[in-house]
């Protein structure tokens, strides 16, 4: 039997993600209250700009006192899609304070305060739930926390910023330069005007803190992600990947150390063989690999980023949240019994793709191998073209650690024949 008193929602923020949540809940209002056993009733619409103008939102549910509208009282669930750190931490305590459950698709604030507001959450018997948060539309949070929640998750890998994967993916299949690429995805809508926390890894980074916290059951801040952004990928860099049969992306990678003890997360760009699933995946979409005990490898793929498909994982907490509200539970909170140490980079084993210039000269390949030998980074291949007294030495090595690598780089740039160190890129997925 269906409750007639309607679920209250609070909407924080009315922009691209906003206005389809809005959207949604009214267009599909009667098919909301059927799933959820309960209507569901836009109580009021927080922004910055009341003026402007919003189609099928009723001018009288906009407010800019978004401090009040949390606090009300009757208000069930709060839904944030403002971004930043200010004022979304504030109004999301605010509102566990005050009685509401929260939906929210901030992954910045949840890679640098997670543990925090998980813990108001509880505190106040409240739901924290935030799909939104990574991969847009793509099922992912509650898969990791729900769904594999009996076995053991030993890493994650993915493509996780459709932004950047575009500009890549162009430069792979065009011959563009970065800034080429760039400027394309900008016309196209897929970059903003500042690209920054695209292209430089943040966005990436705070999804791969948020990913690896609910994979390990171990709490990972940002500050524990190492990031490298792609602004340096050149289109030699492409050249050389598909001489080895490879393209290259900009990975999140999280992983559980062999003996079990550590963890690691970083993003950074890398080679992947074409015949690696991930190597398929085009234009602005997201895909992640989930690698695990019981369940071997599984692939998550889909639209990682847009108003629809990112107000449609927002739509599925609410569901979820609005269901626990009626039946007098919660969900799923923090899960960090493991509090497993967080690795740095220098700990983390991959191979590498090491370009070299040097001298053309006789002697030049031995001296090189012997600095890499020195270090204990074994060599997979090696080639070599050069005319004219200057030449190129591309290397690549079997697996090694960080730190092993960074002293072997260190070192060659120290021998008289070798001219410059061109690129260094990881080589993962094997």
């Amino acid at each position: 039997m269906m409750r007639t008193r309607p679920l209250k929602v609070a909407l924080l923020g009315c922009g691209v993600v906003g206005s389809e949540v809005a959207r949604i809940m009214t267009t599909h209002a009667d098919d909301l209250a059927a799933r959820i056993g309960a209507p569901v009733e836009l109580a009021g619409v927080a922004v910055r700009r009341p003026s402007k103008v919003r189609e099928g939102i009723d001018p009288a549910l906009v407010t800019t006192d978004a401090t009040a509208l949390v606090k009300r009282g009757d208000i069930d669930v709060v839904v944030e899609v403002i971004g930043g750190i200010e004022p979304a931490r504030s109004l999301i305590t605010a509102a566990f304070e005050h009685g509401a459950s929260v939906v929210s698709a901030n992954k910045a604030l949840l890679a640098q305060d997670g543990a925090a507001l998980h813990a108001a959450a509880e505190e106040h018997d409240a739901d924290l739930y935030y799909e939104a948060a990574v991969a847009g539309a793509i099922p992912l949070i509650r898969p990791l926390r729900e769904s594999l929640a009996g076995d053991k998750v030993n890493r994650v890998l993915g493509i996780v910023n459709g932004t950047t994967n575009f500009i890549l993916d162009k430069m792979d299949s065009t011959g563009a330069g970065y800034q080429e690429a760039l400027d394309e995805a900008t016309a196209l809508g897929y970059a903003e005007a500042d690209p920054t926390a695209d292209v430089e890894a943040f966005d990436a980074a705070a999804k791969a803190a948020i990913l690896a916290g609910i994979a390990f059951h171990t709490r990972v801040r940002l500050d524990d992600v190492y990031r490298e952004g792609m602004t340096e990928v050149t289109a030699s860099d492409f050249a050389s990947a598909r001489n080895m049969g490879c393209t290259i992306k900009l990975l999140a990678i999280c992983e559980r150390a062999g003996d079990g003890r550590s963890v690691t997360a970083r993003v950074h760009p890398a080679m992947i063989p074409l015949t690696h699933p991930l190597a398929s995946v085009r234009g602005a979409y997201n895909a992640v690999f989930v690698e695990s005990d019981a369940s071997g490898q599984l692939m998550f793929y889909g639209p990682g980023a847009g108003g629809a498909p990112t107000a449609s994982a927002v739509l599925g907490d609410l569901v979820a949240v609005c269901r626990n509200r009626l039946s007098g539970t919660t969900g799923p909170g923090e899960s960090a019994y493991a509090a497993l140490p967080v690795s740095g980079m220098g700990d983390v084993v991959t191979r590498y793709h090491i370009s070299l210039d040097v001298a053309d000269k006789p002697g030049v390949l031995a001296q090189v191998a012997t600095v890499f030998a020195e270090h204990g980074v074994s060599i997979d291949t090696v080639r070599q073209t050069g005319k004219d007294g200057e030449a190129s030495l591309v290397v690549v090595t079997h697996r090694a650690s960080d730190a092993a690598l960074g002293g072997t780089v260190e070192a060659l740039r120290k021998l008289d024949t070798v001219r410059g160190v061109a690129s260094i890129m990881r080589v993962e997925g094997e």
